[in-house]
């Protein structure tokens, strides 16, 4: 496909991405007025916030291959309506069980995000692929990131209902605005929708790094998720004694995530992703020295609880961005089956460092998780050891099978 990549493009992207994937954290500042409101208990209303994750994760393994084997500007306004459709469900929803079903419709659904990121990746000009896809990452980023906020000082005015009526009438917006301005796309993959999920499993076969960044991705997003999972235990606890608002300002500390996706797309078109990578792997295991330090004084605790917050989001986006711009090119007529391994493993490592940490915080408190954590980190590092050496090994057969040449 002949590069249309332009900025108001990648712009419009950008802003997709975020919309899609930020719904999802919507319903997470709303918990407790929505139990209220539906007359549900903490758990249920909880509840949602898994269905929301565990939904999205099945568009990744089930939704993200057809964007090989369909014409992709038509599979995006697709996904997006539907997207729409599931919230709209729970702007309008009466009962627990109706919002539940519209947030599993709107998680499913969201993953047009993770289709459009190896779309900008293929549209891109040659050597700019990595900006590209760190730009849309960062429009990602930033979604997730702002959702929470917006969400709840929403809520504020127009009540639980309004976050959710707002984001189904961005999403139908943008599907117009992706009808008109993507471009079409040619399907690379043929045979069925059940030869194109078996073809991607073949590819975890074939393709070592494919899973070693995938494995890459899946341990760095378990080690934050472990700081994720035990952040507000911490900070709501007696040594912070932080309020919900105050809880939320720290975590716009992770906005450093959106601006090293830039970075790391942009090392990754000079040549240096590897740099990127081992940067990230070894900042997420020195990132919990400084948030297992958050044991003294109040103020210096806090404030290297903060910085180190910060730093664990820029690293893993180091890692993960880095990790996108070697896979995409592995089988780059296979970017949205490649994707789908990828992004599916790396949420499985998500879910691992939650409920490894819940459990670290219950047995060991803030020391153990900070253990943890770094434990993690170092199974990074020592993944990025394996795949230096892989690349290493691909580059003395290349140059082997062309001096034979």
């Amino acid at each position: 496909m002949t590069p249309v990549l332009t900025r108001p493009l990648l712009l419009l992207m950008a802003v997709t991405t975020g919309l899609t994937v930020g719904g999802n954290y919507v319903n997470q500042p709303l918990l407790d007025t929505i139990a209220s409101d539906l007359g549900v208990g903490d758990g249920p209303a909880a509840a949602l916030v898994t269905v929301a994750q565990v939904s999205y994760g099945v568009g990744l393994l089930l939704v993200v291959p057809l964007g090989d084997l369909l014409e992709r500007r038509r599979l995006l306004v697709t996904l997006a309506l539907l997207a729409a459709a599931g919230h709209a469900v729970c702007a309008l929803a009466p009962s627990y069980a109706v919002l539940v079903v519209g947030t599993a419709v709107a998680g499913v659904f969201s993953v047009a995000a993770q289709v459009l990121v190896p779309f900008a990746a293929e549209l891109a000009e040659p050597g700019r692929e990595g900006r590209a896809v760190g730009t849309v990452m960062s429009g990602l980023l930033v979604g997730a990131l702002l959702a929470r906020s917006v969400s709840g000082a929403l809520a504020e005015v127009g009540g639980w209902h309004a976050p959710y009526a707002l984001v189904a009438v961005g999403l139908v917006v943008i599907a117009v605005l992706l009808r008109r301005r993507l471009p079409r796309s040619v399907p690379t993959s043929s045979g069925g929708y059940l030869a194109t999920l078996a073809s991607a499993a073949r590819l975890v076969a074939e393709l070592p790094r494919l899973r070693t960044r995938a494995l890459l991705g899946g341990l760095g997003f378990a080690g934050v998720s472990v700081l994720f999972a035990t952040t507000t235990f911490l900070l709501a606890g007696p040594r912070f004694g932080l309020s919900e608002l105050q809880i939320g300002l720290v975590g716009l500390a992770g906005v450093a995530g959106a601006s090293m996706a830039s970075v790391a797309g942009r090392m990754a078109d000079a040549g240096r992703g590897q740099w990127a990578t081992g940067i990230g792997a070894v900042g997420l295991v020195a990132t919990w020295g400084l948030l297992g330090l958050s044991s003294s004084v109040w103020l210096t605790s806090l404030l290297l609880f903060v910085l180190g917050f910060g730093l664990a989001d820029m690293f893993l986006q180091a890692v993960h961005v880095s990790n996108q711009n070697v896979v995409y090119p592995l089988r780059p007529d296979a970017r949205a089956r490649l994707n789908s391994v990828y992004m599916t493993t790396y949420f499985a490592g998500g879910a691992l460092g939650s409920a490894v940490g819940s459990l670290a915080w219950s047995a060991g408190g803030w020391p153990l998780v900070s253990a943890v954590g770094a434990g993690f980190g170092v199974l990074v590092v020592l993944v990025w050891f394996l795949d230096l050496r892989l690349e290493r090994t691909g580059r003395v057969l290349s140059a082997a099978g062309a001096g034979s040449r």
